[in-house]
């Protein structure tokens, strides 16, 4: 796909559902009692292949554009899938699915795409069958495709050497299965809690003590209605663009806000950005608002600590921001990077630097140093991944010479109308 330079974005947008929350919001229907209504559904791949596991084992989900109905069977009324359950590209529908399985007592297999066939599961399949359930996989577990038989599951606390919301909504719904018994999980940093947000609207008791949380096991789930606010790792994209494009000014309606997930707009702020966050809403679930952006005048800063959880989804655009940005921005202690759909550290850099960025990689992060004119007139490639082709359709926006982008579809994992909402607001 050929991308050229642009003369200023302008406009509302209005962001699609955020994929974290639509793939929680299939599952915890699926397994919940009643029929649970979800509007602004994510209709990305990744969330579709959460919907098609859960037909596999007889859940009745009708889907009509961004509006899904599930008819819940219960945690005890999941049945036995006749046919492999693939979940394409999806790392959060191959770590939460593990937690549920495990609970279930019949045998499954699960797979992915060649992609999630090269991430790490054992941080799931650990504790999972530390819990009891018998999991198997290529190097012991750690590797799609994996094999797993659930039945009865035993309560563990569980201290986790990672900050992952996959990892400890895994532990969490496995923990729903025990039988009464408490399953609890610390971490070392807060990672994002829209699974504690939901298991809530869903009836569940769920206890909350710093970086520990713990849920009781037997515990039934009732049907919800799920409005799905829109992503707000998917909003990073024209936040960025409506900062850095000259001549910008963007709103984006109806973007969720959750604190465990807002990394972005405090990056935003710190970096000087021209940004007000409007219409507030908090009576929801999960708090919400709109987001306007103007060009700005961005300086570079410091990325670490307790703040990467909160954004490591949307580290690819931050960079592309430091390379507009005057001065120096360092990107630390996000190890996590290199274990998402590519390896984020190197595949940000390498593609970058296509484009004339002065970026260089480090073992957990990344240095930038602005203010740097993209040249463009070069090939670049998502590498398959979502977020890495959306920071650099961006890029192509300010790029001197056309950009050609390659395997630009696996956009459509998390944003499949994002190249008609870049032409819609695009000068």
């Amino acid at each position: 796909m050929k991308l050229h330079s642009s003369r200023g974005l302008q406009g509302e947008i209005q962001i699609p559902g955020d994929k974290s929350i639509s793939h929680r919001a299939v599952m915890f229907g699926s397994v919940a009692e009643g029929k649970t209504v979800i509007t602004n559904f994510l209709n990305g791949a990744d969330c579709l292949s959460t919907i098609s596991c859960f037909k596999k084992m007889g859940v009745d989900i009708t889907v009509d554009g961004t509006n899904v109905e599930v008819i819940g069977k219960g945690l005890d009324g999941l049945q036995e899938p006749a046919d492999i359950l693939d979940a394409g590209n999806s790392g959060t529908t191959t770590r939460l699915i593990l937690g549920l399985l495990a609970g279930t007592p019949f045998h499954s297999c699960l797979i992915g795409d060649e992609s999630i066939a090269k991430r790490p599961m054992s941080r799931v399949t650990d504790p999972l069958k530390q819990m009891g359930a018998s999991i198997d996989g290529r190097e012991n577990g750690n590797f799609t495709p994996i094999s797993i038989r659930g039945g009865s599951l035993s309560g563990i606390s569980y201290e986790s050497k990672v900050a992952s919301a996959q990892v400890k909504s895994a532990i969490l719904l496995a923990g729903l299965c025990t039988n009464g018994e408490r399953t609890s999980i610390t971490e070392p940093h807060k990672s994002r809690d829209h699974t504690e947000r939901m298991l809530k609207s869903f009836g569940a008791d769920v206890e909350e003590d710093g970086l520990t949380v713990s849920i009781k096991g037997g515990q039934k789930l009732k049907a919800a209605q799920i409005e799905v606010p829109g992503d707000i790792s998917s909003a990073a994209f024209f936040l960025a663009a409506g900062a850095i494009v000259p001549n910008s000014k963007l709103v984006l309606k109806r973007v969720g806000i959750n604190p465990t997930r807002s990394g972005i707009l405090d990056v935003l702020e710190k970096m000087g950005a021209d940004i007000k966050v409007t219409e507030v809403e908090t009576a929801s679930f999960e708090p919400l608002a709109d987001l306007e952006i103007e060009t700005s005048d961005l300086r570079g800063t410091t990325i670490s600590g307790d703040l990467i959880p909160k954004l490591i989804d949307e580290i690819p655009i931050i960079a592309l921001m430091a390379t507009q940005a005057e001065g120096k921005t360092i990107i630390k202690d996000a190890e996590e990077l290199k274990v998402k759909e590519t390896n984020r550290i190197d595949t940000v850099v390498n593609e970058l630097k296509k484009l004339g960025a002065d970026i260089e990689a480090t073992e957990d992060g990344m240095i930038i140093r602005g203010k740097t004119p993209l040249i463009g007139g070069a090939e670049v490639s998502s590498h398959g991944d979502h977020r890495i082709g959306m920071m650099l359709s961006i890029a192509a926006c300010l790029t001197e010479k056309p950009v050609e982008l390659a395997h630009a579809d696996a956009i459509n994992v998390s944003y499949p109308q994002f190249f008609n909402d870049l032409a819609r607001v695009n000068q």
